[in-house]
């Protein structure tokens, strides 16, 4: 089993000062699309199984944006890829804590 842990910011930058109307449709695609994720407020960390996966969810959340009329669009993308490891996008948390105690979540 293999990890791809995605961390993304994905918001356009001619709707406005505020974002949240279309960040929400970037964050329902994740969230219908079934892959662990965890929504922070400055970026959405995902957790697929190949990146070819993580590829197509943010294709498919680039496209939600481009299908509400964002002309331009900004995007960071960052990946930490493990073999043979899962659920990192929990683990990783368990394991700091396991020295320091309950961290923020």
């Amino acid at each position: 089993m293999n990890s791809i842990l995605l961390q993304m910011a994905m918001f356009p930058t001619d709707k406005g000062e505020s974002k949240a109307k279309e960040v929400s449709k970037v964050i329902e695609v994740i969230r219908n699309s079934g892959y662990k994720y965890q929504l922070t407020s400055m970026c959405t960390i995902i957790e697929t199984k190949t990146m070819s996966q993580a590829l197509e969810l943010v294709g498919k959340c680039y496209k939600v944006l481009e299908e509400a009329g964002c002309n331009r669009v900004y995007s960071t993308i960052t990946f930490d890829i493990r073999k043979n490891h899962e659920n990192r996008i929990e683990q990783k948390i368990k394991s700091v804590e396991s020295y320091i105690g309950e961290v923020s979540k």
